[in-house]
């Protein structure tokens, strides 16, 4: 075996058990489960109340005879909105809570090159946020689905398996870049307060802050922040101000892609350069 194979080799072992000790720590606190359980009731919940509010809309402009029934899937698109921020908490926790206990010292000791030490935590959260995107959002299709087909709304909805599909593996892929998003904003902050208010307006404060300026410029910036490019990415045309998305699901991945990897950049260069 050549010496680089043998490095290769021993640099995946070492982000396997550093993977391994992240996803320990992961289920070991409380916090976790109250996180995932937050994130699953909201997207019920808000799901729920988008889909009888498009149903009540559909009903009020174009009547029970010819109003277009709702796709039960596409309110439980709508409900990441609101869900998301559940998950961002978590993730955010994932590493601020290490730097205000000090425990920082210890897992950098253990795994003390800082890029494997951030690949081993966002391999972690990417697949558990993601199935959480999916089953939430498979049980919010369903709430939304018995709630639409009781005889108030005039079984005012469908199930198009398809459609279902790609909305609920577009939830999961959103919430994992999301997560990992906060994840390199807070090894940049390394504050829950500061990690929260930032990602908080990256995500809502400041793309509906540009929209509502009603500048040309400005709106096509916030249309291309990570909350919209998540809609466009997974399937919806709605801005949140009755206009369009003017661009397609495979530009809104890109976007997405880009802020997340810009923010875990960010965050492994601020980890190289400072000392926890």
């Amino acid at each position: 075996m050549s010496a680089t194979t043998g490095r290769d080799v021993g640099g995946v072992r070492v982000l396997w058990q550093a993977a391994g000790a992240e996803w320990a720590k992961l289920w070991s606190v409380r916090s976790t489960w109250w996180c995932l359980a937050g994130a699953f009731a909201l997207m019920v919940l808000a799901a729920v109340t988008l889909g009888g509010a498009y149903a009540t809309e559909a009903l009020r402009a174009a009547g029970p005879s010819s109003a277009a029934p709702v796709p039960a899937s596409e309110a439980a698109v709508s409900a990441t909105s609101f869900a998301q921020f559940a998950l961002v908490a978590l993730a955010m926790l994932t590493i601020t809570a290490e730097y205000a206990s000090g425990s920082i010292r210890v897992t950098l000791q253990a795994v003390p090159v800082r890029g494997v030490m951030l690949a081993a935590k966002a391999l972690v959260l990417a697949p558990v946020m993601a199935a959480t995107g999916v089953l939430s959002g498979a049980a919010a299709t369903a709430a939304v689905y018995a709630l639409l087909s009781l005889d108030v709304f005039g079984g005012l909805v469908v199930l198009p398996m398809g459609e279902v599909v790609r909305d609920l593996a577009g939830v999961g892929a959103y919430f994992a870049l999301i997560a990992v998003l906060t994840l390199g904003a807070g090894a940049a902050l390394r504050s829950a307060a500061g990690t929260l208010t930032v990602v908080f307006m990256l995500l809502m404060g400041l793309p509906l802050l540009l929209m509502m300026t009603g500048s040309g410029p400005a709106v096509a910036m916030s249309l291309r922040m990570p909350l919209f490019a998540g809609l466009a990415f997974m399937g919806s045309t709605d801005n949140m101000t009755g206009g369009p998305i003017p661009y397609s699901a495979g530009e809104g991945l890109a976007w997405l892609l880009a802020w997340t990897a810009a923010a875990l950049a960010t965050g492994h260069a601020v980890l190289r350069r400072r000392d926890a």
